[in-house]
């Protein structure tokens, strides 16, 4: 039978032997993990290889990978990551706990916590720098104050977001600003928060650095799991898979064309005009894989000797001539983050998982 094309091969042993490691490292210093599960939709099969490594909790921030999840057949505390006003309903329904910055949100979930006769918790986000989304360090007192005197809400702890919209990476200061705070609201309120989420896989640096942990005890991380990466600066974590998703496409035209185009210079189909230099004839390949499927930008050829020359919605060109391929031949790239999250949200490739073997056992949560 003919292989599909494109297609995405998933290592789920790679992805759970990645989830293992890492609880590990983090429960030296007495930190959980929530495994993120936005840039794979859900699919139970990868959140499932997660769960197998030992993650906690899983996080996602569409209310319908969560639902997708659960009607898979998985059991685990659910995290919303982004909880909105109009779907407070569902979101009692469906999730254990929601992150919140609102406290008009934080009054529909408490309502329909109240109607489904259920008791939901509650995470509150703060503001560190990086303007993504949280309540202001200065506002948050009012605001825990509010939030504890609404009725079958749960506050179950604080945390923050770093390192995604603004690029502030997590350190010392904001960290220990984080743990201040956790503090401050527990002596005011004289309650306990259970949960204190730090931030996500940019954390990595700052947790090998740090002398101790303060009170974070949580971290969210997808893409150290899912491609063995940090994401401050994008370097590979030691001892981790960071090839667990293979992304692969044929080739569909190998020709040699002059490496400049001819003609008269006007846009091109996405509002650019572009320049090339003139390297003279150059072997060319064209592959079945385009920007409706994949960030292009986000893709590296495994072979190195192959180089991305640009796409259109439905092209992939390539210069190969170091490497000359033939039609129908396949053409494997790795994928960073941005790339994953975009395959994996094209119905047009196919998603096949490797079963594999793991070298080791599913480990106990962390």
């Amino acid at each position: 039978m003919q292989a599909f094309l494109p297609r995405l091969e998933i290592a789920l042993a790679q992805i759970q032997e990645n989830a293992r490691l890492l609880c590990a490292l983090y429960e030296k210093k007495g930190i959980s993990l929530m495994g993120v599960s936005k840039a794979v939709l859900g699919d139970p099969a990868i959140v499932a290889a997660m769960l197998q490594g030992g993650v906690r909790f899983i996080a996602d921030s569409r209310l319908e990978n969560i639902q997708k999840m659960q009607a898979a057949g998985l059991v685990t505390q659910f995290v919303l990551l982004r909880t909105a006003l109009s779907q407070a309903e569902a979101v009692v329904q469906s999730v254990d706990i929601s992150l919140n910055t609102e406290l008009e949100t934080l009054q529909e979930l408490s309502y329909y916590a109240q109607v489904q006769q259920k008791q939901h918790q509650v995470i509150v986000m703060v503001e560190l720098g990086d303007l993504r989304e949280g309540v202001l360090p200065g506002d948050l007192a009012l605001f825990i104050k509010e939030t504890v005197a609404l009725p079958h809400l749960k506050l179950v702890g604080l945390g923050c977001n770093l390192a995604c919209y603004g690029g502030i990476k997590p350190d010392e200061r904001n960290m220990q600003a984080l743990s201040t705070l956790v503090n401050r609201i527990e002596q005011a309120f004289q309650l306990r928060l259970t949960v204190i989420s730090g931030g996500n896989s940019a954390n990595y640096e700052w947790y090998q650095a740090t002398p101790a942990v303060g009170r974070i005890n949580n971290l969210r991380l997808g893409e150290a799991i899912l491609l063995g990466r940090e994401t401050v600066s994008r370097k590979a974590i030691p001892g981790l898979h960071t090839h667990a998703f293979q992304l692969i496409a044929e080739v569909i035209e190998s020709k040699q064309k002059p490496s400049r185009p001819f003609g008269t210079s006007g846009q091109d189909a996405f509002g650019h005009v572009p320049s090339f230099p003139d390297r003279g004839l150059r072997q060319r390949a064209i592959l079945a894989l385009g920007r409706q499927d994949v960030l292009v930008s986000g893709l590296t050829a495994r072979n190195q000797q192959l180089a991305i020359l640009g796409s259109s919605s439905d092209h992939l060109l390539l210069d190969s001539e170091q490497h000359p391929l033939r039609v129908g031949d396949e053409v494997t790239f790795d994928l960073d983050y941005g790339a994953l999250l975009a395959a994996m949200t094209s119905p047009f490739i196919r998603k096949q998982w490797l079963q594999g073997s793991s070298p080791a056992a599913a480990s106990q949560p962390c």
